[in-house]
């Protein structure tokens, strides 16, 4: 049933569950010449197109290893400067001391040119990043964040454009009943407990939301699957049908149905003895806490996007209700991948998602944060941060966060490099002799220690979340 590579339906109809490779959250209808993909789940009457090499699934392996391999080669503002420092700072002394030497007085200039390079020592500048990085992902850690190394957390904290996945990520990725419709003179437990007769054996996805909203019902008899439209059979001697708007003429609830779908809810009609009796609208609901997610980010000037492979209405209708900036849907992975890359012109873009489709976007962006406690194996392994609860309302925190860590970075190194400056001139004049350039050395250590350990200090607002804590708990003993 799971398709093993790209292909495309050549006879039939029936529904796929498309969710690990395009992130829809409902199933879509395929009928012929409708192209699959590696890893959907179908019925049958597929012919190949593709080779495993070639398909969907292995271009997600490859747009992964790529961007990974091209963040890896990413070097921190601390590398950068260090690298030309210490030959330049050799350099320096031996040009005092040769032409000291030749002014009069070698040993004058030989021993100031000793004092130099005591002077333009790094240690402080050396010690700045690292100290600063353990505190802060110590602090991020009881928080239930898990930040891999302190060059995630720089690029994090640098973040201006904020991408999210719509199912499991701004959703619970959980379809539920959110609105019953029933026609004058029949019940919403009428309608329900007709769905739920004809849903009480079937494998369809939208199955246990209806049974969760009437659980237990009396199972209907004959029951047969129409592929791609929905469900016969019948109960108590009543035929019964259960299917699609087009399946099953929506009569009276046209416009109902119509203002349902809109609201981004997919629906189902429900007919007994062949007349409609009611309509069941089932949609994965927003998390209740990403309206409140996302306007945090927003009053921290972030610019916030939501790249789904969901249909264009249902994910616009999210969005409008979340808060959203900007929507793009019916996207592949790669083309979420594209699309990070053309977001990074308005800044630095951090991507956060769950699944397998979303891999390669984590690994094109320049901070990918996974949704750890439900996400997918190869998205943790992807994302540069993990979240390992449930609440979204940590992400603007962990910005938070990560941007004070920056910040506290940067004074270190700003403050180490300042008395680098001021020590190395002093020095070459001879007005700082080595002692004095010892004692400033150390004093700055201490100043560039006690300003890094105050990352740790002011931990993120911990998750209200027993789970998030317990989970953070967990990866904490494991690293």
């Amino acid at each position: 049933e799971r398709v093993a590579t790209d292909g495309v339906v050549r006879s039939g109809r029936s529904t796929l569950d498309t969710s690990t490779v395009t992130g829809e959250s409902v199933p879509v209808e395929a009928t012929e010449g409708t192209e699959v993909f590696a890893g959907t789940v179908n019925g049958g009457g597929i012919e190949v197109t593709a080779r495993v090499a070639d398909n969907s699934l292995s271009r997600v392996v490859h747009i992964v290893e790529r961007e990974q391999a091209r963040k890896g080669a990413a070097q921190r503002l601390a590398a950068r400067v260090a690298r030309p420092l210490v030959p330049g700072i050799l350099a320096v002394a031996a040009l005092i001391a040769v032409v000291g030497s030749l002014l009069g007085e070698p040993g004058v200039w030989i021993e100031r040119a000793l004092v130099v390079l005591v002077a333009a020592s790094p240690c402080a500048f050396a010690i700045s990043v690292p100290v600063t990085v353990v505190a802060a992902i110590g602090a991020a850690s009881r928080s239930g964040v898990l930040v891999k190394g302190g060059a995630a957390l720089e690029a994090f904290g640098a973040v201006r454009v904020v991408a999210l996945d719509k199912t499991g990520t701004l959703t619970r990725n959980a379809p539920a009943v959110v609105a019953v419709e029933p026609v004058p003179g029949h019940t919403r437990e009428e309608v329900l407990a007709a769905a739920a007769a004809l849903e009480a054996r079937s494998e369809h996805p939208l199955a246990s939301a209806i049974l969760a909203a009437h659980p237990d019902p009396e199972p209907a008899h004959d029951v047969a699957a129409v592929p791609g439209s929905g469900l016969t059979g019948t109960l108590d001697g009543v035929p019964l049908r259960l299917g699609r708007p087009g399946y099953i003429d929506p009569g009276p609830l046209a416009r109902a149905v119509a203002g349902l779908q809109e609201q981004g809810a997919t629906t189902v009609l429900v007919e007994s003895g062949g007349r409609v009796v009611g309509a069941v609208a089932i949609r994965d609901d927003l998390r209740p806490e990403a309206a409140e997610a996302v306007a945090a980010l927003h009053r921290v000037g972030v610019r916030t996007v939501m790249l789904t492979g969901d249909n264009e209405r249902t994910a616009r209708a999210l969005a409008a209700r979340v808060g959203v900036d900007e929507v793009h849907a019916d996207l592949r992975p790669e083309d979420k991948a594209r699309l990070v890359t053309d977001l990074r012109r308005h800044g630095p873009v951090a991507m956060v998602g769950d699944g397998v489709n979303d891999a390669p976007a984590l690994a094109t962006a320049d901070a990918g944060v996974a949704m750890g406690a439900m996400g997918a194996d190869v998205a943790v392994e992807t994302a540069d941060i993990a979240l390992m609860g449930e609440d979204l309302r940590v992400l603007p925190r962990a910005l938070a966060h990560a941007r004070r860590t920056r910040r506290i970075m940067l004074q270190s190194l700003v403050l180490s490099a300042g008395i680098l400056l001021v020590l190395i001139p002093l020095s070459a004049f001879g007005v700082l002799g080595l002692a004095a350039v010892i004692l400033t050395h150390e004093l700055a250590e201490v100043l560039v220690i006690a300003n890094g350990v105050r990352a740790g200090h002011r931990t993120p607002a911990e998750s209200s979340s027993t789970e998030s804590r317990q989970a953070a708990e967990r990866v904490g003993e494991r690293v």
